[in-house]
């Protein structure tokens, strides 16, 4: 070994040693006749001072040529630091060099390698590497090992087995576009990398492997966020001879062993939620329960009073926000300009304001007495101090904008604490939605997801009314992870396939194989996959996932480090078979 210590576990116990050290340069102090000199490792920082009264001059005249992120071994001994540093865990002692050598030396970095760092993000995301090396990042990447360590080890206690599947496969439709990857031997076909091992973990379980996981790179061709990467990794996994419950009571034991784990956390049970109250209670299928403002439907009441903005309209619904009846009309206006953005589309907003003294505030106190006002304050349980506002349109429409609103507001007021966790189960979604554009329906999560079984007689007469046999599992507000009880029988698969719309030759064609393994003694089976990469993230107190990844791509996909994707030879294009169009 190069040292006898890491830089983050000397203490005074060690004065008096004689210890090795190495790694990078972080700071240099140079007073002539005195350097000191913060080495910095993985582990922490140890201080080494170098002095003309105990140095060889060599040694010290050597020193002073360093730079920040030379890369160096130390030799020396553990002496008592005059002036200690309490924040740091080696504050109390430092290392008194009596030799030294240079490992490697370094260019001047592009950004100072510290915690708070002047790069930005893309100069940053090109120099990965580096970026790595400052405390922030590399903690989130040990606190991701630290959790998927934490995810195999409960697992493989239940009886899961770790299964690779293949990542050169078929290209199948699972909504999003494939990475599809041409194959020289096989001139004109080209393989699909996996945007999940779906029919893959269900022949696992016609295999009779009776409980699986993989924590598995996947591939999606859509547009990025801060919360996608085009390569992701999920914990996938499946189960054999079970039902929703038994899935749902699994894997609310993992996220609650995390919790407990990783954060010392203790929750009680998860609370569950259909898809339809949830659409109902806060505009959206992944609400963030950490906190009120409840979606109240005010279309009965605030009907038939004369004012034409809220006549003319399907839904009329508002929220209670604690507090905000404090809120200047300033304050208000932009609330209303922030819904009005092409982004929400909202056409405006309607408020009243709960005054202490029990009287009631408006924007239309033209149409409604204090009576109503009233009514509506009864409604969204809104307290004296709070303000009420209201949005009226199309039923689908007000409330994604007011759920939007929503979010909005809580992060305005602080209610969205990352160090408080509140996941919730969402159940009972539509098997099928309809698209208008295309005239068909399309699987609301895949098309292995079977129907609930007291509902499968409606398959043949009304489809739209079907529920899943799904869930997704929630937490503060960002989907984590979903799955379902699984198709397991040739004759429902082919129905589900049918109303998606594909012909008998093209489900042979596409999912032939699934169909065939089905035949031949297929169980019930179910199973969820959770993103890691976002999981992780909320773990750690954040909800961009990029900082989680070791090597992140960009919002275009893009690789800044090592500029991919890139082109390749011409002589690789022939030998695939590949001509590209010219540019326009």
């Amino acid at each position: 070994m190069l040292r006898t210590n890491n830089c983050g576990e000397l203490n005074l116990s060690d004065v008096g040693n004689r210890v090795t050290l190495a790694g990078w340069v972080q700071k240099i102090r140079n007073q002539g006749f005195v350097i000191w000199i913060d080495l910095r490792d993985r582990y922490g920082i140890t201080q080494i001072i170098f002095d003309e009264e105990r140095t060889d001059k060599k040694m010290l005249e050597k020193a002073q040529n360093l730079g920040r992120e030379f890369v160096i071994q130390v030799q020396g001994t553990v002496i008592e630091r005059v002036s200690k540093n309490p924040k740091i865990n080696t504050g109390s002692i430092e290392i008194l060099a009596e030799d030294f050598q240079i490992l490697n030396a370094s260019k001047t970095p592009p950004f100072t390698i510290e915690n708070e760092t002047d790069g930005g993000e893309e100069l940053r995301m090109q120099y990965r590497y580096l970026d790595i090396r400052r405390n922030p990042v590399r903690e989130n990447l040990i606190f991701r090992s630290k959790v998927s360590l934490a995810i195999r080890n409960y697992l493989s206690a239940h009886n899961f087995i770790d299964v690779e599947t293949p990542y050169l496969i078929k290209s199948t439709p699972e909504g999003a576009r494939d990475f599809v990857v041409p194959s020289r031997i096989n001139s004109g076909e080209f393989y699909a990398l996996p945007q999940s091992p779906q029919t893959f973990k269900q022949l696992l379980m016609v295999g009779g492997l009776d409980q699986y996981f993989q924590i598995v790179k996947c591939f999606r061709d859509e547009d990025l966020r801060a919360d996608r990467q085009p390569e992701f990794t999920q914990i996938d996994c499946e189960m054999t001879f079970v039902e929703q419950e038994d899935i749902l009571n699994r894997f609310e034991g993992l996220l609650k062993h995390l919790l407990q784990e990783i954060k010392g956390i203790t929750i009680d049970e998860i609370p569950r939620i259909t898809y339809s109250e949830a659409i109902k209670k806060y505009g959206n299928d992944k609400p963030d329960i950490r906190f009120g403002m409840e979606f109240c439907e005010l279309t009965e009441r605030a009907k038939g009073k004369g004012f034409q903005v809220f006549d003319q309209k399907e839904l009329i619904v508002g929220i209670a926000v604690p507090g905000a009846a404090s809120f200047t009309r300033k304050q208000i206006d932009a609330l209303i300009d922030w819904v009005k953005r092409p982004q929400i589309g909202a056409s405006g907003l309607i408020w009243v304001k709960c005054n202490e003294d029990g009287s009631y505030k408006s924007s239309v106190d033209k149409f409604y007495s204090q009576s109503d006002l009233e009514d509506w304050a009864t409604a969204t349980q809104a307290s004296a101090g709070d303000l009420i506002l209201i949005m009226a349109g199309e039923t689908n429409d007000t409330r994604s904008q007011l759920s939007a609103l929503r979010m909005e507001l809580a992060e305005q007021l602080g209610l969205r604490d990352p160090e408080v966790f509140a996941p919730l189960w969402v159940i009972d979604f539509p098997l099928l939605e309809w698209d208008e554009e295309n005239n068909c329906f399309h699987a609301m999560h895949h098309p292995f997801t079977a129907p609930k079984p007291e509902q499968i007689e409606l398959l043949a007469t009304k489809p739209e009314a079907v529920n899943a046999n799904a869930y997704d599992l929630v937490l503060n507000g960002n989907e984590i992870g979903g799955g379902s009880i699984r198709i397991h029988d040739k004759k429902t698969q082919e129905i589900m396939f049918d109303l998606l719309g594909f012909t008998k030759e093209e489900a042979q064609a596409q999912f032939g194989f699934l169909m065939e393994a089905f035949q031949y003694g297929a169980p019930p089976h179910g199973g969820i996959a959770l993103g890691l990469d976002r999981l992780v993230a909320l773990l750690g107190g954040q909800e961009t996932i990029r900082d989680f990844i070791a090597f992140p791509k960009n919002n275009s996909g893009r690789d800044l480090m090592i500029n991919a994707p890139a082109t390749i030879d011409p002589d690789q294009l022939d030998e695939l078979n590949l001509k590209l169009k010219p540019k326009k």
